[in-house]
């Protein structure tokens, strides 16, 4: 694994996953810590979804999560959730 990937915590994770949508259906979603930690490695280095790196899963899985929630608003929820604590 390469050492400049970016993680959420344990500690991020616990605060941040309480908070997700749990409405799922259809297929079960892809592991959200990953595709979470993709998104937020795709926002800090400022690369295209198409070049995030594969340990973070398909690109395109990272870039429809990622808009799909922004869509609904869940990105927003959870920052104000956040930064309400």
């Amino acid at each position: 694994m390469r050492n400049n990937l970016f993680w959420l915590s344990d500690e991020q994770w616990e605060k941040i996953q309480p908070l997700l949508p749990t409405d799922v259906r259809g297929k079960p979603r892809e592991d959200d810590r990953r595709v979470i930690s993709g998104i937020l490695h795709v926002l800090k280095i400022g690369c295209r979804w198409c070049d995030c790196p594969t340990e973070y899963g398909p690109p395109t899985t990272i870039y429809n999560r990622f808009t799909r929630w922004a869509r609904r608003g869940v990105w927003e929820r959870l920052f104000r959730e956040l930064a309400e604590r």
